[in-house]
């Protein structure tokens, strides 16, 4: 099966899943254990689109422990930035059609990024929507120092193996409603 139509397969998948499971982000949320990641000051969450699972009960849990939240932004022209996002904040459209904070806001370097994803196997693939903006934003940010990369899903969104190619970045971990679960990196 080709990465578009494996695409496809998974879009429908994701749907289907958070409908009947609307509650998942929180309940994935709570089953993050206490000791599971590197100390955090910047995380980097998204805005859920198209059936992704809920990151606000995660990023509201990191926001009680004291880190701060950035926000993704697609760029016409670069790389995708993380932006300073205070709450309340007015959102506007980025490169990608998603809200995002002003092309202005500061820009700051998250120690842990909250990925969507459309797929993730055991070995710590992660399949996007097919843009490479995380892609790339996660090779730069690994160029520049440690960052750890939390795939949030949904369980069903697991798949034996995936095929990846040689610019896709792996997952560190993975949470889902049913559990959380190191990846390997080799």
């Amino acid at each position: 099966m080709s990465r578009d139509d494996l695409r496809r397969r998974m879009r429908r998948r994701r749907r289907a899943l958070a409908a009947a499971a609307p509650e998942a982000g929180a309940e994935a949320a709570r089953r993050l254990p206490d000791d599971a990641l590197p100390p955090i000051r910047v995380f980097a969450a998204y805005l859920p689109a198209g059936g992704e699972m809920d990151p606000g009960p995660l990023a509201r849990r990191l926001l009680a422990l004291g880190a701060e939240q950035v926000l993704p932004r697609v760029t016409e022209d670069g790389p995708m930035r993380f932006l300073q996002a205070p709450p309340g904040c007015a959102l506007e459209p980025d490169a990608a059609g998603q809200p995002a904070p002003a092309s202005d806001a500061p820009e700051q370097r998250p120690d842990l990024v909250i990925a969507p994803l459309l797929a993730f196997d055991r070995l710590g693939g992660r399949l996007g929507q097919g843009g490479g903006h995380y892609d790339r934003a996660l090779a730069a940010l690994r160029r520049d120092g440690p960052v750890f990369v939390l795939g949030l899903a949904f369980a069903g969104q697991e798949v034996d193996r995936l095929d990846l190619q040689p610019h896709d970045q792996k997952l560190d971990a993975v949470l889902t409603e049913a559990g959380y679960r190191r990846l390997p990196q080799a």
